[in-house]
Parts: structure tokens; sequence; C-alpha cells
């Protein structure tokens, strides 16, 4: 067992195949991207929570007055949330400055438009999905983070998948059937439960991959996968 013969100090992980040995100080390095990852990951989980909690409380009767301006508003503010969030994606992408500010104004609508959302149910719904979206957020963020199993080839297929399921729910907007609803979102949760632990894994990937040179606009672009992973699991 080559294994055995691994000091301590150093830890094995596979990547494309092949085995890397990472020095103590990478490992140190590498959690500390982790951490720069999941700060921002809170700052927008936090901002969105935010700004829900106040929609529906402190300024609710504005926000009620402006869904209640009638489905253009509803679309305009959708078509504003696709934008920020293309936007965001393309500065990350460009390692622009604005890549952070674009997220976090895509968060902070977005804490909006899942206020909307939460009117249909009570504080105690609520509560149990976020705990529970943030428990299986975990357990498939720690598998994405150890697994040695390269998990692109299911990464790719999920993301067809989630294809499928974004044109499924257009149609549905338009049949109003609940039974189709809820099978998408049971598909919903299988789909983002497993994006979790690929991009998981693509922050150490990107990581190993760039000699832990990496660029700011990676962090944001990988934290906003996240964001987008867990956001919608808990929806």
């Amino acid at each position: 067992n080559v294994s055995q013969f691994i000091p301590p100090a150093k830890t094995r992980y596979i990547m494309n195949n092949n085995p890397i040995i990472m020095e103590q100080s990478e490992i140190t390095a590498l959690n500390r991207f982790f951490a720069k990852i999941y700060g921002y990951v809170a700052v927008g989980v936090g901002l969105s929570a935010l700004v829900a909690y106040l929609s529906l409380t402190v300024f609710f009767e504005a926000t009620l007055n402006l869904v209640m301006g009638g489905r253009f508003v509803i679309w305009g503010i959708m078509i504003a949330e696709i934008a920020l969030v293309l936007f965001a994606s393309t500065a990350a992408a460009k390692n622009s400055p604005m890549a952070l500010p674009l997220f976090i104004a895509y968060s902070a609508l977005n804490g909006f438009t899942i206020s909307i959302v939460l009117w249909a149910y009570t504080g105690e719904t609520v509560l149990l999905s976020f705990v529970t979206a943030v428990g299986m957020f975990a357990v498939m963020a720690i598998i994405g983070a150890t697994t040695k199993k390269n998990l692109s080839a299911m990464g790719q297929a999920l993301i067809a998948a989630l294809i499928g399921v974004i044109i499924a729910s257009v149609v549905n907007m338009f049949l109003q059937s609940s039974g189709m609803s809820y099978i998408i979102s049971l598909i919903s949760v299988v789909i983002f439960a497993g994006l979790i632990a690929y991009d998981n894994q693509r922050i150490r990937y990107v990581f190993e991959e760039t000699g832990g040179n990496v660029q700011e606009g990676w962090a944001i672009s990988l934290a906003l996968q996240l964001y987008l992973d867990f956001v919608n699991l808990f929806l």
C-alpha cells in the first residue's frame, strides 16, 4: 500500500485520475481558499435572508403594493435577477472588480423574490425547510470536498437535468399542475444536492490546477455557484 509511505504532513488527493500529494502548507492554503469562498456565500445568504425578513415585516406594505402592481412587475424583477446573475458570472470570469458588487446586488434582489414565495408558508415551515437545507448542504459539501472520486461526469449530467427541470417549470407555469410541481421539486432536490458536492470538489480542483494562485474572480464565481445551489435547494 503506497499510502503507508506518505508522511503524515502530506495528504493524498486524486485529480484527473492522477494521485496528488499536498504539503501541509498547501492544505492550509486550500482551507483558507474554502473559507474565503464560504465567507462570500455566507454574505450572500445572510443578505438574502435579511432582505426577505425586512420585506415581510418592516416593509411589508411596500412589498405588497409592489407585488400587486401586476404580472409585469414580477416579470420585470425576474428578468432583472437573470440579468444580474449573468453579469456577475461574466464579471467574475473576467476577474472584474465589479463581480463582488454584482453578486451582492443579486443576493439582495433575490432576497426580495424569496420573500414573495414565503408568503404562502408558515414561519414553522420556512424554518424547518431552512434547517433541512442547511443540514443537507453541509453533508453534500463535505462529501464533495473529501471524496476521491471524480464527480465531473456527474456534474455534467446534473447540469443537463437542471436545464430539463427549468423547461418543465416554465411549461408548468401555464399548466398549473400541483402534481407536476411536486415532482419537479423532488427532482430539483436531488439535482442541487448533487451539484453541491460537485461544486465543492471544483473548489479543490481549481486550487490545484492554478497552483494555489487563484484569482479573486474564481472565488466569487465559485461562491455564486454555491449560493445558487443552497438557495434553490431551500426553495
